[in-house]
């Protein structure tokens, strides 16, 4: 049986997959990163992927005209990579019907907010505007709706006193911690999509926070 192997997607710094590659090197995910890829050109998160020896693609979305373009371009150089899983880390596209059609069930992405509450941007100004006790993050299986798809875990803190930044460092730890099991759990064939639903251990998962 072949090793597994997940490919990750990014836009900008990378620190959710610097704590993929440092999870695989200890054996808490167990499989590979085959290949990262960003649409932008100078993401610090190519730099991650070489100081790992990380095979690594750039493929600048500002080069196609449409949308579907870019992602079946994306789809091209994903499959010589055959990975069994994409993960979403800060990638900042909205991927196409044609994407998720090409790899259903099989994409996971990662939000900065209690889901369904606060999909798109700015999460943590919106939960501190909004007078919010707790914020946290999500991750999902993805679908065509924004930040949509079942939900397979979710990391809950309180916002106490924190400011923007300070409230954004805490989300990333919750982050770093969170991503890398839900990625082992997949690895394992222990969490799966099916039917719009997400499961663990053969157990539709639903939180309600």
């Amino acid at each position: 049986m072949s090793k597994f192997k997940f490919a990750v997607l990014i836009s900008g710094n990378g620190s959710n997959l610097g704590s993929m590659i440092e999870h695989v090197d200890n054996n808490k995910i167990k499989g590979n990163i085959c290949c990262v890829f960003s649409n932008n050109p100078v993401a610090y998160g190519i730099e991650r992927a070489k100081n790992a020896g990380l095979a690594y693609e750039v493929l600048d979305h500002r080069e196609f005209k449409e949308r579907d373009d870019f992602d079946s371009a994306l789809i091209k150089k994903l499959e010589k990579y055959e990975p069994d899983l994409i993960v979403l880390a800060g990638f900042m596209r909205i991927l196409s019907s044609t994407f998720i059609k090409a790899y259903e069930g099989k994409i996971l992405n990662i939000h900065p907010s209690i889901l369904p509450k606060y999909p798109g941007l700015n999460t943590h100004e919106r939960a501190i505007e909004s007078g919010d006790e707790h914020h946290g993050i999500t991750i999902h299986f993805v679908d065509e709706s924004l930040d949509g798809g079942p939900i397979c875990a979710q990391s809950i803190l309180e916002i106490g006193d924190s400011n923007i930044e300070e409230l954004k460092e805490r989300i990333h730890a919750l982050e770093h911690d969170l991503y890398p099991k839900v990625i082992d759990w997949f690895a394992q064939g222990r969490l799966i999509q099916k039917d719009d639903r997400a499961y663990l251990d053969g157990k539709e998962i639903i939180l309600k926070y």
